[in-house]
């Protein structure tokens, strides 16, 4: 059996997906699988994965309908082999000691879960390099590192999780925002977390990626996660209720952004309003940076204001707004 079960779901990314799993087939840890879910690729997606397949018996390829990234990570969780899970997105990379690094410090310190960093990746920008940190938290203080997201993200990408902290947890089918539904589930179970601000993981932000597109719907998603896992964390950490708030605040900014430059919006006035309503708590917050504490008074002025704001800002750094 293999150590490692490395889970890749992959959509149409057939000018990506090589640079990918060359990544992964180039790692110093050896003893893994690699799981291929072709979630209903309508370009040559589908045969890449074959072609790879029939190069390295390490490899598993799964051919399933399009069903959505959640169901595709699901298809490879139920059928891991593996004593740990790794999750690597298909139009991304990471580097050749990532899974080593990972497991090297998970088995020290026996951990249930070993995270490092990951680099924001946008073209013509600098990659910004992380301050130096390592420590073994609890449940509580993950949730706090991560909500407040200085050097580690919810993303379920960059980390080592031990196979049996899926044993009930599954990515939600239809929803954006699926590794934040996820995260605090995860993390609860957890009495042991490794946490690293090494980078190991480069995550690519394209114009045509989840992080980029344009305002819809399923942004809401992004809300509900956090508002679910405030009511976990309320009842489990009622002191880190603030940070948890928090991340609803920032879930509304985020939707609020994509929606502001989409005229005639009819749900943009609930969005504002909500935030209209927290602006001293924002104002207030010291995890909120100085540009949205401004912007949060310039949505009580008007919210043209606001999308001038956001357009100025979005030129000179596409991740400013935390």
């Amino acid at each position: 059996m293999p150590i490692i079960s490395i889970i890749v779901p992959v959509y149409n990314v057939e000018k990506y997906l090589p640079k990918c799993i060359h990544s992964i087939l180039k790692q110093t840890f050896t003893d893994y699988e690699l799981i291929l879910v072709n979630d209903g690729s309508t370009d040559q997606s589908g045969d890449i994965c074959n072609q790879f397949a029939e190069l390295d018996n390490r490899i598993i390829v799964i051919h399933k309908k399009n069903e959505g990234l959640s169901s595709a990570r699901n298809a490879g969780i139920d059928i891991a082999r593996g004593m740990f899970l790794s999750f690597v997105d298909s139009d991304d990379y990471i580097q050749e000691d990532m899974h080593e690094f990972l497991y090297s410090i998970l088995i020290r310190e026996d951990a249930d879960l070993a995270m490092c960093s990951l680099y924001n990746c946008y073209y013509g920008k600098k990659i910004k390099k992380n301050p130096t940190y390592y420590n073994v938290v609890n449940a509580k203080d993950a949730i706090r590192i991560l909500f407040e997201s200085e050097f580690i993200s919810v993303n379920s990408v960059g980390k080592l999780y031990k196979k049996r902290l899926f044993n009930k947890v599954r990515f939600p089918m239809g929803k954006q925002a699926e590794d934040a539904f996820v995260i605090v589930d995860i993390l609860i179970q957890c009495q042991k977390i490794a946490i690293s601000s090494e980078q190991k993981y480069y995550y690519w932000h394209r114009n045509n990626s989840i992080t980029t597109k344009k305002f819809n719907k399923k942004d809401f998603d992004v809300i509900k996660a956090y508002i679910k896992n405030y009511k976990i964390i309320a009842n489990k950490f009622p002191d880190l209720k603030s940070v948890a708030k928090m991340r609803i605040c920032w879930a509304y900014f985020f939707v609020l952004d994509k929606m502001i430059l989409i005229p005639s919006n009819d749900e943009i006035k609930v969005v504002i309003n909500f935030l209209i309503k927290h602006r001293i708590f924002i104002l207030k917050n010291p995890s909120f940076t100085f540009m949205r504490k401004i912007s949060v008074l310039a949505l009580m002025l008007d919210y043209r204001l606001y999308q001038t704001l956001l357009v100025i800002n979005n030129i000179k750094n596409r991740n400013l707004y935390k």
